[in-house]
């Protein structure tokens, strides 16, 4: 999820906080038989495939298929008509965190699914840089795997710094784009914002929370910035779920985000320089925007500059965490989608 306190702002709020350095080693090597480097079973029907990117690092993809394949031609027909999805996870997460509940939601809905690891996390290989990339790499190798992969424009659906990636994709998948852009970012049928970062990306949010809620801001801080989350339970579940989330099951996905991201994401000084992401047409792509009443990250102004930014009502999901894939009431959000997912056919 959104690490979104930049280097800056952890020394404003706390003067002896210092993040660890993570080292990198070159290229990864080829996974083959190597042990898992994240400890998730994949769920029956689904498996794992490893899409070699132009660099020739693997990039991690779980698949599940649509099921209703498995039925009457009737059933079939149906289905061929619904769009793939490709899920994109936020910092700290990998793949397996749209395995656990919404791929298979999804795929009993007749829809294929795909969710890739972005490089460094996961089981995807690292690049030699001190961090995995930068939006444009990150959107570039999204839209590298739907040319390569896919036969129908996807919906994309991002959480937290995902979807900022994928609002990088959609700026420069534009309709009036030039030809070869359009061709290198191909064509969405539509796509979804889940607890996302905002355009502007995440100095808004630091400094309202720095003066509105300090406590928090500092928490956040704690659990982001330097990483707090990976052994507090506590300050794990105030992060990412809510106050009913049972241990066992925080524990688990902790246990699970501690091995998933092996570097960060982006640089977040040039990350936020670098933004706002263009803008676009309203009617140039369809787009859902969707938040989390409890989200202890994306605030609630957060959520509404996202829709103004693209001219359109965000819808905020009562009774849910950040984390609302894998949150206890994690089939909420999943319908909010389905339904507009169902709309997009009309």
């Amino acid at each position: 999820m959104a690490a979104l306190l930049s280097l800056h702002t952890v020394s404003q709020l706390q003067t002896n906080l210092s993040t660890s350095r993570v080292t990198v080693k070159p290229r990864a090597a080829v996974h083959g038989a190597q042990r898992m480097r994240v400890p998730y079973e994949l769920k029956q029907e689904q498996f794992r495939l490893l899409h070699q990117l132009p660099s020739g690092l693997n990039m991690e993809v779980i698949v599940q298929k649509g099921v209703a394949e498995k039925e009457s031609d009737e059933k079939k027909e149906r289905t061929s008509e619904n769009p793939p999805l490709v899920f994109v996870h936020g910092s700290y997460h990998a793949a397996w965190c749209w395995a656990e509940h919404w791929m298979p939601f999804f795929s009993a809905s007749g829809y294929d699914c795909y969710a890739i690891s972005l490089l460094g996390q996961g089981e995807s290989d690292a690049p030699s840089a001190s961090v995995a990339g930068t939006l444009q790499t990150h959107a570039s190798d999204v839209a590298d795997f739907i040319c390569k992969k896919l036969t129908f424009p996807p919906v994309l659906i991002g959480h937290s710094f995902g979807g900022l990636i994928i609002q990088y994709y959609i700026a420069n998948a534009k309709p009036d784009q030039f030809l070869d852009m359009r061709d290198f970012f191909p064509e969405l049928t539509g796509a979804a914002l889940v607890c996302s970062v905002p355009p502007s990306g995440n100095s808004g949010l630091v400094w309202r929370y720095l003066f509105s809620k300090p406590i928090a801001a500092f928490k956040v801080t704690r659990s982001l910035a330097a990483k707090g989350f990976q052994t507090s339970l506590p300050l794990c579940k105030e992060t990412f779920f809510s106050a009913t989330m049972e241990d066992h099951l925080v524990l688990r996905y902790q246990e699970l985000m501690k091995k998933s991201s092996r570097m960060p994401l982006f640089d977040l000084r040039k990350l936020n320089a670098a933004l706002p992401v263009p803008s676009v047409p309203k009617s140039a792509i369809e787009l859902l925007v969707l938040g989390a009443n409890d989200d202890f990250i994306v605030d609630a102004e957060g959520l509404k500059e996202t829709g103004r930014f693209y001219g359109v009502s965000p819808i905020c999901v009562q009774e849910v965490a950040h984390d609302m894939m894998l949150d206890c009431l994690w089939d909420k959000g999943a319908k909010v989608i389905l339904s507009w997912l169902k709309d997009l056919k009309k």
